[in-house]
């Protein structure tokens, strides 16, 4: 079948800017998957996306124009139905055969196989490959179906009477193959060669195609449209750069920030704008946010990573005179800044503290009463925190920091940014002349808020952000706030892995079962403020009843599985991970060293079989029905080899635990090393189970100090291959 280049196209209305990346991109993947099933492109058929706001296209490489036929089993029915007793065809078969186009002529030529426990007729035959318009058809059809669009819109037809759905109305369908139109129809439309360019600036509209490879020429020359949403970016980054550079200036790295930009416009042309410097007063995130968010501007940056009065903005026209447009754009960006810095003027007429009592009015969880009983949870456990990690001077800044830490959530400038939650509260700690490290703390009790962001960079944010962590998994589980699946409307996830990544970067010798005993004691305290003990008593009590029934357990598990999986992210097996985990180690801060110590133990050449041992005593230990004994008594040693086993463990004990003691976990495994003799030497001359319940129970003892021995740092036997 011949084979041409295809090009679909839907013209569509201003499409969401930030979905059409991911929209581009999947019209293409569906339609060539689809096309791809049906046998009319090959696997490795090139593909390639367009996606502007006005439009959703695909190019696709050597598509037939029909699909080549393909042999097809079909199952008719049993032999018992379809054939009589002289072998003819019945009236059942006779009328299958012609629902598939097919008469009694092929009878003769059925094949008799069983199916399961009863011989059945089927047919062989070649089916007819699909033809182009057909196959487009339904591929077209399946894409806009199976589209990740976020909201649906529901618009008439030019009839008046029939409506469609779709991301946004579409004005019209082009459908080539090589040069010739594919007749197909969607969504109301006749496919067709016309398309439109750029609003303002085609020079013809509209654009007649001559065939689907001189879409994208045709556009940009015709149309002034660059087709290609990852040309258009790299156009813009370019410019972006070229203009900051002429400034001596860098502008923000944001890639959403041009992703959405991109998908806004179709011509794209950077421009230089510039506002007061009086604005540079207001807190560079507040202004940057602003510009961002609002107005999809770059703003730019100085040498020392400061913004300036100056930023860039891409246009999607290319005026012989820019003035206009750059002029526009500044007097939009002015009241817009002149926002924020009304907002940061009336913010520090207030304290910080003064606005705490408001927290009692604002709902952290319906089950869990208020930000302000929540924050009367958090400063608790950040003082007890600080206590156990700098004493009293410690405790007293957590707590001072921790009752500070949300009353930014009561500002105007968070109200309109919430992103700045935090952010906003350090700055307003700072003019108030708080310390800084009170101040940063409150934004850093965030911290870490995606994978790979800082840490609390003081003593005082480590404790603000531990506690409020701590506070809302062991309140969260407590009212069964558990995630699953998918689902994590609280982010406990992101919570375990914030928790987790302080303890062990930070080098924390903190005990992690016993942080969330103490945690849950404090939320099960009764001595709550007056201010919270009526209106909020009835919530507490509810929750103390919750938290009693065993969530702490589930707790622990939930931690500690998003600290397997993080383990694992980073580099070590699963072997090691289970290794090191599978004795419960509290302290999350010598688990790093634990597993580089147990990945050095698996480099010994006797690792293997110290592994394989240690397998076997587990096993041995675990099927005893007798009671173990604490003590080895040396007159039972009755063969040599038993006597040598518990000579060398004798020996090596105090070198072990001494490196132990010491943290270096590394030495403390390798010393074990010399073990491989004569545990060999053990297992191959001495019965451990024997009839003689003394001498049996003192091999087990020898075998349990010979496990407790081996696995102080990780559980060995975990290494041994299966």
């Amino acid at each position: 079948m011949m084979s041409q280049n295809l090009l679909v196209e839907l013209l569509v209305e201003e499409l969401p800017p930030k979905s059409l990346k991911q929209l581009g991109q999947s019209f293409a993947q569906l339609l060539a998957a689809s096309l791809e099933a049906q046998g009319l492109i090959s696997q490795d058929a090139a593909v390639t996306a367009y996606a502007t706001p006005r439009r959703l296209a695909v190019h696709i490489g050597n598509v037939a124009a029909q699909a080549a036929d393909k042999a097809v089993t079909q199952k008719l029915m049993p032999v018992k139905v379809g054939l009589d007793a002289q072998g003819q065809a019945t009236p059942p078969l006779l009328k299958k055969l012609a629902s598939l186009g097919a008469d009694a002529s092929v009878v003769l030529q059925l094949k008799h196989e069983l199916d399961g426990k009863t011989e059945t007729l089927f047919w062989d035959s070649m089916a007819t490959g699909t033809a182009l318009t057909d196959g487009l058809q339904k591929a077209l059809q399946e894409t806009i179906t199976q589209l990740p669009i976020p909201k649906v819109m529901t618009y008439q037809l030019a009839d008046g009477w029939s409506s469609v759905n779709f991301v946004r109305p579409v004005h019209a369908l082009v459908a080539l193959h090589g040069a010739d139109i594919v007749p197909i129809n969607i969504l109301g439309l006749q496919a067709g060669r016309e398309t439109q360019g750029h609003r303002f600036e085609a020079k013809v509209n509209p654009i007649v195609l001559h065939n689907a490879d001189s879409y994208a020429q045709q556009l940009l020359t015709e149309g002034a449209v660059m087709a290609d949403f990852s040309e258009r970016r790299a156009e813009i980054a370019h410019q972006l750069a070229v203009s900051a550079a002429k400034e001596n200036l860098t502008p923000i790295d944001d890639d959403a920030l041009l992703d959405e930009v991109t998908a806004l416009v179709e011509h794209p042309n950077v421009l230089v704008g510039k506002f007061a410097e009086d604005f540079l007063q207001v807190p560079q995130e507040c202004l940057i946010l602003t510009m961002k968010a609002n107005q999809k501007y770059f703003p730019l940056l100085d040498a020392q990573g400061k913004i300036t009065n100056k930023f860039l903005l891409v246009s999607n026209i290319r005026p012989t005179d820019p003035a206009q447009v750059i002029t526009g754009n500044e007097r939009v960006v002015r009241s817009r800044l002149a926002d924020a810095k009304f907002f940061f003027d009336q913010d520090r007429k207030k304290t910080l503290a003064s606005r705490v009592p408001e927290l009692d009015k604002v709902v952290y969880h319906n089950k869990l009463g208020s930000q302000g009983l929540r924050m009367h949870y958090v400063r608790a456990i950040a003082k007890m925190i600080g206590e156990q990690l700098g004493g009293d001077a410690l405790a007293d800044q957590a707590y001072e920091a921790a009752t500070l830490a949300k009353a930014d959530l009561l500002t105007d400038m968070v109200g309109e940014f919430p992103g700045l939650q935090g952010i906003m509260g350090r700055y307003y700690a700072q003019y108030e002349g708080l310390s800084d490290e009170v101040a940063f703390a409150i934004e850093d009790h965030y911290k870490p808020r995606f994978s790979g962001d800082a840490l609390p960079r003081n003593p005082v944010g480590v404790c603000v952000a531990l506690a409020d962590k701590l506070e809302t998994l062991v309140n969260m589980f407590g009212i069964g706030e558990i995630p699953t699946g998918d689902k994590d409307p609280f982010a406990l996830r992101r919570h375990a892995l914030g928790i987790i990544r302080i303890l062990t970067e930070k080098n924390l010798l903190l005990d992690l079962n016993a942080l969330i005993s103490q945690v849950i004691k404090i939320i099960e305290d009764k001595n709550i403020p007056t201010q919270w003990a009526s209106s909020q008593q009835s919530t507490v009590v509810t929750q103390q009843q919750i938290i009693a029934k065993g969530s702490s357990e589930l707790l622990l598990t939930f931690i500690c599985e998003r600290l397997a999986g993080n383990l694992r992210e980073q580099g070590s097996t699963a072997q090691e991970v289970d290794a090191v985990l599978s004795l419960n180690p509290q302290q999350l801060s010598d688990i790093p060293k634990r597993l580089a110590a147990v990945r050095a133990f698996a480099a010994l050449p006797e690792a293997a079989s110290l592994a394989a041992a240690n397998k076997r005593v587990s096993n041995i230990l675990k099927k005893s029905e007798s009671h173990i004994h604490d003590e080895v008594h040396t007159k039972l040693l009755q063969e040599e080899a038993e006597r040598t086993l518990h000579q060398t463990l004798t020996t090596l004990l105090p070198e072990t635990e001494k490196a132990f003691a010491a943290g270096d976990y590394t030495a403390s495994l390798q010393i074990l090393a010399k073990l491989k003799l004569p545990i060999d030497t053990f297992f191959d001359h001495v019965m451990v189970n024997v009839e003689d319940e003394p001498l049996r129970n003192n091999r087990l003892a020898l075998l349990r100090q010979l496990q407790q021995t081996m696995n102080r740092v990780a559980d060995l036997s975990k290494l041994a291959v299966n």
